[in-house]
């Protein structure tokens, strides 16, 4: 049975405190292991790439061979079937212009990093912890001088929120909006080949994340924000607590979702 001995405020989509809820007293004493967290993170990355690879008889499929030494004509590969040899033609040899490549990437490397299912639950309740603390969400560089409290915990309306309008007005009640406009001064183009060629790749910095118990349209509100994140509870990874495996993401917990939260992993923690 766990001790509920800390009580923190519930808040109105008015930015007013309309309830009061307990939770565990040991949650803010719990270890957090960036380690684990690391871990945790390039494994879900990890699973996401795609592998890449060459045909394995790529440039390998030709008639082309060496005459050898002994006749005054240089050793490269020629093609056969014709009454002079084509030479420097054959595409399997590497040092050949416009031969195949000496070493390339094979589509049969293992890109996946593999993670124990415990130490994976261990890493999430880390991150979770993490977005508990002040210390970590200020360390990771989000702007809570205005936010009421960590964790921020409101109302389970916020989830059938449908006009971004609407969510800006809360998130200025909440004290949430200078956050979002850091991670949209943020917003920087990338450089590199991609900007030689003159694609434009930014990046955006992460700002609030809102973890909801279900989904009844604050996806949609949300979602032209720049670094703002939605998700469920029982959607809820390392990969959006922790962006770039640092702990401590300013979360929004529904008053659900927070409940919820202690009924999932009450057992662990």
């Amino acid at each position: 049975m766990l001790e509920l001995d800390q009580v923190i405020n519930v808040y109105g989509l008015d930015g007013s405190i309309i309830d009061k809820i307990s939770i565990p007293s040991f949650i803010s004493s719990l270890t957090i292991r960036k380690d684990i967290i690391r871990r945790a993170f390039i494994s879900i990355f990890t699973a996401k790439l795609q592998p890449k690879g060459r045909n394995p008889l790529a440039g390998k499929r030709t008639t082309a061979e060496s005459f050898g030494v002994g006749l005054g004509l240089a050793r490269v590969p020629r093609v056969k079937g014709e009454r002079h040899p084509k030479a420097s033609q054959a595409a399997f040899a590497p040092f050949t212009v416009g031969g195949r490549r000496c070493f390339p990437p094979r589509p049969e490397k293992n890109l996946r990093e593999k993670i124990n299912r415990k130490e994976k639950k261990s890493a999430l309740i880390s991150a979770i912890a993490a977005s508990f603390n002040p210390v970590f969400v200020k360390l990771r560089g989000h702007v809570i001088e205005q936010v009421p409290q960590i964790p921020l915990v409101i109302d389970d309306e916020i989830s059938s929120i449908r006009k971004a309008s609407e969510l800006r007005s809360i998130f200025v009640k909440l004290g949430l909006w200078l956050d979002v406009q850091r991670a949209k001064k943020s917003r920087k183009r990338l450089s590199g080949v991609a900007r030689k060629r003159r694609r434009k790749i930014y990046r955006t910095s992460k700002s609030v994340l809102i973890v909801v118990d279900s989904d009844n349209g604050i996806s949609k509100a949300a979602r032209n924000f720049p670094g703002v994140d939605v998700c469920t509870i029982s959607n809820l990874n390392v990969f959006l607590l922790a962006p770039g495996s640092h702990p401590g993401r300013l979360t929004v917990w529904s008053r659900s979702a927070f409940m919820k939260l202690f009924k999932l992993f009450g057992e662990c923690l």
